[in-house]
């Protein structure tokens, strides 16, 4: 049994301003994206793209910035949608007060998918195309949010067998019993192993919306089973069928994966 180690949110205290470890992780997460995009100029079919549509590390950058509105507009609308909307309705003005913390995966999935939208019809390029150069670029930046939640001692896991090797205590949980640390597994499954697989199946020839598809596909599926070792949100709890809010959420999100993947099989390549 392991117990988790103390450490300070912040980085580093300059004054009046605190770096803390959870913005550094998020600023990792940004030069991965980066990092991953420029190599992923050299892959097909955007290598071979000409003319006014070809790809260039502006695109890259546009993409990113673009996908950090999204992913902090929709992850906030979220979490105030899908997990407190009887409280956020009564008091609307919180909803701005991002600092209180609240954000939520499948709303800043939905913003991103609306950002690369309005990406894509400014510059003039596919949709789909832009949704697949993006998705293999982000499960690294999922794996250093979950880096920065077990930094934070947050979003700890269930209860653990006694006997399990790398069970923690968290005690701010309130609890001297040792949990999974589900931040790791997310860590490993949502981050490492999810950016393996899709960068692998990227690097092969594919028809366009299927990469996309299998992000959708991957996710859900680690996610969901993540779930299962991961403390359900105090307020929320578990619902219909022994299943979480996440788990819920990933439910639709593996259904519209397959039917996209179906969808894009079955056209002909653009």
């Amino acid at each position: 049994m392991l117990v988790y180690p103390y450490i300070d949110p912040v980085a580093l205290q300059l004054g009046p301003v605190a770096i803390h470890w959870y913005g550094l992780t998020y600023l990792a997460a940004f030069g991965l994206f980066m990092l991953l995009g420029i190599w992923r100029l050299k892959h097909e079919p955007f290598a071979s793209v000409t003319g006014p549509g070809a790809w260039t590390r502006k695109d890259v950058e546009d993409i990113l910035f673009f996908g950090v509105m999204g992913v902090v507009i929709g992850g906030r609308l979220g979490y105030c949608l899908f997990y407190k909307p009887g409280y956020y309705l009564g008091h609307p003005l919180e909803i701005f007060m991002v600092w209180k913390g609240g954000m939520a995966f499948h709303g800043g999935l939905l913003g991103v998918i609306a950002a690369q939208w309005l990406f894509a019809r400014s510059r003039g390029k596919p949709f789909w195309q832009v949704m697949d150069f993006v998705a293999p670029c982000v499960p690294t930046g999922l794996a250093m949010g979950r880096v920065g939640n077990f930094i934070n001692g947050e979003l700890w896991g269930r209860f653990a067998p006694a006997d399990l090797p790398w069970g923690m205590v968290f005690r701010h949980s309130g609890s001297l019993q040792p949990r999974h640390p589900s931040q790791i597994y997310q860590f490993l499954l949502e981050g490492l192993l999810l950016f393996v697989l899709l960068w692998l199946y990227s690097r092969k020839g594919r028809k366009p919306a299927q990469v996309s598809a299998a992000f959708l596909i991957g996710y859900g599926v680690f996610r969901f089973i993540a779930e299962y070792f991961r403390e359900p949100d105090s307020f929320l709890g578990i619902l219909a069928l022994g299943m979480s809010m996440g788990q819920w959420l990933c439910v639709p999100m593996v259904l519209g994966g397959v039917a996209l993947w179906l969808w894009a099989d079955k056209r002909q390549p653009s």
